[in-house]
Parts: C-alpha cells; sequence; structure tokens
C-alpha cells in the first residue's frame, strides 16, 4: 500500500488569495484525490460536504486562515501525519499478513471552520473520516491537541481505511455494533502504536457510571441498523440532532466510549491486539466481549 499525504498547505494558500468567486473551484481541486474514490462509491461531493461540515469557510476574508496554515506548517503537520501512517501500516501489515488494503490510499487534511463548535470544542480542534478504502480525510483548527494529535487521527482513520478493504459495508444494513466496534479498535490500535494519551478525546471523555449508563444503553440497541439510524449512538445526540437525525438519549463521544470497553474486553478475552483484530467480523469481537447481539 502507498500513502499519498498531498500538499494541501500549498494549495489552501493559494486559495486564500484567489479572489472569492474563484474559491469554489479551488477547493474542488484540493478534494480531487478524493472525489475519484469517493465516486466508486456513490454521489458524494466532497466540497459540498465540506460546506455543510466542519470546513473552512470559502464565502468571504478571515484572517485568522493565513496565521492557521503557517502554525500547521511550523508544526510539521503534514509530515507528522506522514510518518504515523507510514508506522500504522507497517504495524497493520506486520500482524495480518497479507491483509487486503486499497493500493493508494490519499490523505488530504484541510482547515476547519474555528467558529464551529463541533470541531473546535467537542473535538479538540480535529476529527477525520477513513471509512473508504483509498481516501482520508481530516479537518483540523490548530489547537495544543489537535497540533499533538493529528497524526494519531490519520493512524485511526487508516485502520479504517484497512478494515473496510476486508469488511464488507452498507449502509442500509451496518448495524451499530460494527460503528461501535469499529471506532474502539482504532483508538485501541492508536493506543498500541503510541499509548493512551495519543488516544482522541472521543474514547477518554466518558467514565464511571455515566459510561456504564452509555455502555448498557448502546449493547440494547447494538442490533440497530442502517446509517440514518446510528449518528446518535456513535457519535451522541448533540452530533446526530445536527445531522438531522433522532436523538436517543446519549452524550458526545457515546459510541467510541463503549467500543472501546467492547474492544478491550475482547483483547483480553482473545489475547489478540487491535491491529490483529483489524478484519474480524464485528460479531466475533462482541461475542467475545460477553455482548449478546441478535444477528
Amino acid at each position: 500500500m502507498k500513502t499519498v499525504v498531498h500538499d494541501t498547505a500549498s494549495a489552501m494558500l493559494d486559495l486564500l488569495h484567489r479572489p472569492v468567486e474563484e474559491r469554489l473551484d479551488a477547493l474542488r481541486e484540493i478534494y480531487r484525490p478524493l472525489q475519484r474514490v469517493m465516486s466508486t462509491v456513490g454521489d458524494i461531493d466532497m466540497t459540498q460536504m465540506h460546506q455543510m461540515g466542519s470546513g473552512f469557510r470559502i464565502d468571504g476574508e478571515d484572517p485568522r486562515y493565513l496565521t492557521a496554515l503557517e502554525q500547521m506548517r511550523g508544526a510539521g503537520v503534514w509530515n507528522q501525519i506522514e510518518d504515523r501512517l507510514a508506522a500504522a501500516w507497517e504495524r497493520l501489515n506486520g500482524a495480518v499478513p497479507g491483509i487486503k488494503s486499497a493500493e493508494t490510499v490519499h490523505v488530504v487534511l484541510v482547515l476547519g471552520n474555528p467558529d464551529d463548535d463541533l470541531l473546535t470544542v467537542r473535538n479538540a480542534g480535529y476529527l477525520g473520516m477513513g471509512g473508504i478504502p483509498g481516501a482520508i480525510q481530516l479537518t483540523m483548527w490548530p489547537t495544543e491537541t489537535s497540533l499533538a494529535k493529528i497524526g494519531h487521527a490519520a493512524a485511526h482513520e487508516l485502520h479504517h481505511n484497512v478494515r473496510y478493504a476486508n469488511v464488507a459495508w452498507n449502509p442500509m444494513t451496518v448495524t451499530v455494533g460494527e460503528q461501535v466496534v469499529a471506532e474502539g479498535l482504532a483508538e485501541a490500535f492508536v493506543r498500541e502504536l503510541a499509548g493512551e494519551r495519543a488516544m482522541g478525546p472521543w474514547t477518554t471523555a466518558l467514565s464511571g457510571a455515566e459510561l456504564d449508563h452509555v455502555h448498557e444503553k448502546i449493547a440494547a440497541g447494538i442490533d440497530v441498523a442502517g446509517m440514518p439510524n446510528l449518528p446518535a449512538y456513535v457519535f451522541g445526540d448533540a452530533t446526530a440532532e445536527r445531522m438531522g437525525q433522532r436523538p436517543v438519549g446519549l452524550p458526545d463521544f457515546a459510541g467510541y466510549a463503549a467500543g472501546l470497553r467492547i474492544v478491550d474486553a475482547h483483547l483480553a478475552a482473545s489475547g489478540l491486539t487491535a491491529a490483529q483484530s483489524t478484519a474480524l467480523p464485528a460479531r466475533e469481537i462482541l461475542t467475545n466481549a460477553g455482548v449478546p447481539t441478535g444477528a
């Protein structure tokens, strides 16, 4: 597998110096490597996702953007991502010889919107998407946490990328169980690579009685299926409502924290590592963890 971390720093600098009316085309060019991959799985417009999500605004001037880009360059963010991806792939390929992957994984990092609470507050300045083999998209606003952990987020997304080159994923039939197992595995994998402090806020925000309650509620909904029904179980009610989906009474990052607890129980029962577990069916991991499923 080859990973290509695109030089989006230069591309975004060029975009920010263009007239506003030219910026959509420039943004489309930044996302072109991912758009080619996404086109194989459906009608997905990456620029539309950017503008509807946490991406930087292209409809006006904001002097914070150039400062943020310089801060990211100074911190060697793109090199961090390359280094962590190389280490992650070496670990995955060594743990499961012959594991399938995309031939090339394109990685596109973009600035986020500093006024977006979902990004800067609830996600500590960084988030990603890597579930479609061949494409990893990362969004960040430079914070102390994001500058230190964006490379670990890339490793998290690579774990998803490799998992779904081996495990079938269908948006109509995917279950809460699959989604929370995937998130738990990806964070356990980051911990294997770089230690507990490398994990994101998603899996460490809940503990004690609150985590017990979340685990119980997610275990009860483990067979709920279909992507429109899953956001609240995985991301929590606030994010689900932002996506126009139904809340179910869960806090931010519910599925990540519960997913890590499930994966940890699986690792203890099986003696496997998260890397060795990358391509295992969710049902096997849930069974090892003592979480019953109806499927």
